[in-house]
């Protein structure tokens, strides 16, 4: 007589209130207890089905048998002086992912920075993610879950006065637009009014310029854009953004007219420009860019590089990016520099790594040419 296996349970942290409500309709229930209970596993960070009252005994029953509610184990927890913390999660291959909670100086806002993959494909230059390689995309549950379990250490998402998470950027470990079809319906779940109900304008994706992905995003879902743009001509972002040899600024900018288009309200565009020393932080660089963003309604964040060992960049000094800031305002642009955070935990803006089981083999030939520069 040979042993059976239970069937393998469905996942349902991952799961937008359409596929939630196909899911109930598949083993014989009204659509209306999917609302149900993502308010139970958003709003309230429940994990278990005999808790969820509103539930009949039998339906309880049957849940606890074909599905679940598995969101990434918790490996580190920490707080920066500052108020940020920081969460290692352990994903389903052993890999580790961070995701960083910002509060804002007046504690009204609270940003959470959320990871799209372990470890990065792409390899921007000055950015100690990508030096980690890359061994997969995160499922939607993995990305969300992030969310979750944000909200379930620092309150209720039930108390929308006080949400513990009021923002969330797309812009933690990853390119989030070259894992489209899991980041799409996790940030669903961060609209939905059933989950975290956050407006559309407090959810940004941030990409460094996956332009076919822009335009399928425009189509599907109107949140907020960031671009990591960090220069003013194709010559250097081809060496800080490898992705510019494929889509080129200008063709990255059109894009984002076109994202701008489909809106269908008064939306700006972010530019996130590392300032690194010596590097990108001259009154040359400050006209280029002022002069390619020039039709583009943007912002532009001005964020000072974050060292990482053997990077071979350098932090520029405070007086250089308040300079650089000053020349942006003089050419007509916002430019506010942001606050470097939860650099004393590893949590600020280039900073994240976790663990990634590089198949790429990038981080073993990134090491190599540490130790060949060393001799």
């Amino acid at each position: 007589m040979t042993a059976t296996t239970a069937p393998e349970r469905t996942n349902l942290l991952g799961m937008t209130r359409e596929q939630l409500e196909a899911f109930f309709v598949s083993i014989g229930e009204k659509k209306f207890r999917a609302a149900q209970v993502m308010k139970w596993i958003h709003h309230e960070g429940c994990d278990d089905f005999s808790t969820m009252t509103n539930l009949s005994k039998a339906l309880r029953a049957r849940l606890e048998e074909t599905a679940e509610i598995r969101g990434p184990k918790v490996v580190y927890e920490g707080s920066s002086s500052d108020g940020t913390r920081k969460w290692v999660v352990e994903v389903e291959d052993g890999s580790y992912v961070e995701t960083v909670l910002i509060p804002a100086d007046d504690g009204k806002r609270r940003t959470l920075c959320v990871s799209s993959q372990v470890g990065c494909s792409l390899d921007c230059s000055f950015c100690s993610t990508g030096k980690q390689g890359f061994q997969r995309n995160l499922t939607s549950a993995e990305i969300i879950g992030q969310v979750w379990v944000a909200s379930r250490s620092v309150g209720s998402s039930r108390d929308t006065a006080h949400r513990p998470v009021t923002n969330v950027v797309m812009m933690g470990m990853g390119e989030p637009l070259l894992n489209y079809d899991n980041v799409l319906p996790a940030m669903k779940l961060m609209l939905d009014d059933n989950a975290y109900g956050l407006s559309k304008r407090r959810v940004t994706l941030s990409t460094s310029g996956v332009v076919p992905m822009i335009d399928r995003l425009g189509d599907d879902l109107d949140v907020s854009l960031a671009i990591s743009l960090h220069a003013g001509n194709d010559e250097l972002r081809n060496e800080l953004v490898p992705l510019n040899r494929k889509y080129n600024i200008r063709t990255l900018l059109d894009a984002c007219q076109r994202y701008l288009q489909k809106c269908g309200d008064a939306r700006v565009i972010t530019i996130e420009y590392t300032v690194i020393a010596g590097v990108n932080d001259q009154q040359e660089h400050a006209r280029q860019l002022a002069e390619v963003v020039r039709d583009l309604p943007c912002k532009i964040n001005l964020i000072p590089f974050n060292p990482f060992p053997h990077s071979g960049y350098e932090k520029p000094s405070r007086n250089q990016v308040v300079r650089f800031q000053k020349w942006l305002h003089e050419l007509g642009h916002t430019a506010p520099i942001r606050s470097t955070r939860g650099d004393d935990i590893d949590a600020a803006c280039g900073q994240l790594v976790g663990r990634v089981k590089d198949r790429t083999k990038r981080h073993e030939r990134y090491i190599q040419s540490i130790q060949i520069d060393a001799d």
